[in-house]
C-alpha cells in the first residue's frame, strides 16, 4: 500500500443516494411549521440537469444549476390544487453541487443544505432577488 493510500484511505465520490440522504437530513433539521408547508413537494436527485432543463435555464454548461424547483409557489395555487396538476417538485444535481464544494470552503452537507433551502423558497413563492434580500447580512 502507497503511503497516499494509507492516509486518504478508500476515498469515492459522494453517490446520488449520499447527496439523497444529506437533502433528507437537511430537511429533517428544518422548523416542524416549514416541513408542514413542504407536504407533497418531491425532492428527487440527479447527476446534471437535463439538455431541455439546461436550454430553458440559459445555462452556459451543465454545471451551470446545483438545483431547481418545478411548479407553482404556494402563494400561487389554490386551496385545492387543480385537476391534473403536478406536484412541486425540487432537483439537486450531484454534480455541480460536488464540484461546488470542492471549490469552497463549505461542507457538503452545509451546500446541500443551502441548495435546498433555495429552492424550497421557490415553493413558498420567494424569488431569487427575495432570497438574496434575505441572505444578505445586515449592516
Amino acid at each position: 500500500m502507497t503511503r497516499e493510500a494509507a492516509v486518504l484511505g478508500p476515498l469515492r465520490a459522494p453517490t446520488l443516494a449520499d447527496i439523497e440522504a444529506l437533502a433528507d437530513a437537511a430537511f429533517a433539521r428544518l422548523p416542524e411549521s416549514f416541513r408542514s408547508r413542504c407536504e407533497g413537494l418531491v425532492i428527487r436527485v440527479d447527476d446534471f440537469p437535463d439538455d431541455e432543463t439546461l436550454d430553458e435555464m440559459g445555462a452556459q454548461s451543465e454545471f451551470d444549476l446545483l438545483g431547481l424547483f418545478r411548479g407553482r409557489g404556494l402563494p400561487h395555487r389554490g386551496s385545492v390544487g387543480d385537476t391534473g396538476e403536478m406536484p412541486n417538485m425540487i432537483w439537486l444535481y450531484r454534480r455541480p453541487l460536488l464540484d461546488f464544494w470542492c471549490e469552497g470552503e463549505d461542507t457538503l452537507a452545509a451546500v446541500v443544505t443551502h441548495v435546498l433551502v433555495h429552492e424550497i423558497g421557490h415553493h413558498f413563492g420567494l424569488s431569487d432577488a427575495d432570497m438574496e434580500k434575505i441572505e444578505r447580512p445586515t449592516r
